[in-house]
């Protein structure tokens, strides 16, 4: 009899806990909906100027205004497009060198002074990621004037967040034995890096690099648009003329190029790691 009373007691509890949890749960669903149909109130409803959108038809005339592709215009894209690609491969190398000391100061296991040093390569990390690249490039615009290298400056500087997070991560993540046999038998530190912590993360390192070159033709694509040549000036000079068929077209452009950067990254990314 008493312990047919705790089991019903134990089931009053547990069926009372799943019932609060089915509470509590609606409450959150519901404050989530009420906050996601405000946005949507502030920022769609009430923000859009609806009597510049015009009626449907104006939309889908708008719309089919892009529809068109400016054939003309296609056959001038081949050297934009090759800048673009020059400008992700060498802002993805100088990014590159840009790292080394950022990945050898943000391991923590590896950081030569962790209390100043560690700090430092993340304070680094996060700087270069929380820039967007659009906004480097108007830096280093006004600092070097219109062109490719403003482009290349700016990509370099906003791969140093992912590629040293990436690798330091993966050097503090690495087996500490072949670390610790090196040591103890008297190995400098050089040699520790050499032959117990870059053949442990070389492929990784290869990998985020790699990753990276293949998000900087997609960078490199947009920051044309403030002055940093490729694809993305050619967009924008399309734009402003109002020449939408051109603007398709370099779209379409950009589109293709992102595919051979895909599938570049995949067969390289294949072959070597």
């Amino acid at each position: 009899m008493i312990a047919t009373e705790a089991a019903a007691r134990q089931a009053e509890r547990i069926i009372a806990a799943r019932t609060k949890a089915k509470i509590t749960h609606s409450l959150i669903y519901i404050a989530v909906l009420a906050v996601a149909i405000w946005c949507f109130k502030t920022t769609i409803i009430d923000d859009t100027d609806w009597a510049r959108i015009g009626s449907v038809a104006n939309v889908l005339e708008s719309i089919g205004e892009f529809l068109e592709v400016d054939w003309g215009l296609a056959a001038n894209l081949w050297e934009p497009a090759l800048e673009t690609i020059m400008v992700a491969t060498l802002g993805t190398l100088l990014g590159v060198v840009v790292c080394v000391p950022a990945i050898w100061f943000g391991a923590l296991n590896i950081t030569p002074y962790a209390p100043v040093t560690y700090p430092l390569a993340r304070l680094m990390m996060t700087l270069s990621r929380s820039i967007h690249e659009i906004v480097w490039g108007l830096f280093f615009v006004a600092a070097v004037g219109l062109g490719a290298l403003a482009g290349v400056l700016a990509l370099a500087v906003r791969s140093v967040g992912f590629i040293a997070k990436m690798s330091s991560e993966a050097i503090e993540d690495l087996d500490p034995k072949p670390v610790e046999a090196i040591r103890a038998v008297g190995g400098s530190e050089f040699k520790v890096f050499i032959y117990a912590i870059l053949p442990q993360v070389l492929p990784t390192m290869i990998g985020v690099i790699i990753f990276e070159w293949e998000i900087n033709i997609r960078r490199s694509s947009i920051l044309g648009l403030v002055g940093a040549g490729g694809l993305g000036l050619v967009f924008f000079r399309q734009l402003n003329t109002f020449n939408y068929p051109g603007v398709t077209t370099t779209i379409l452009a950009i589109l293709v190029l992102i595919l051979f950067g895909e599938l570049v990254s995949f067969y390289v990314r294949k072959a070597i790691i």
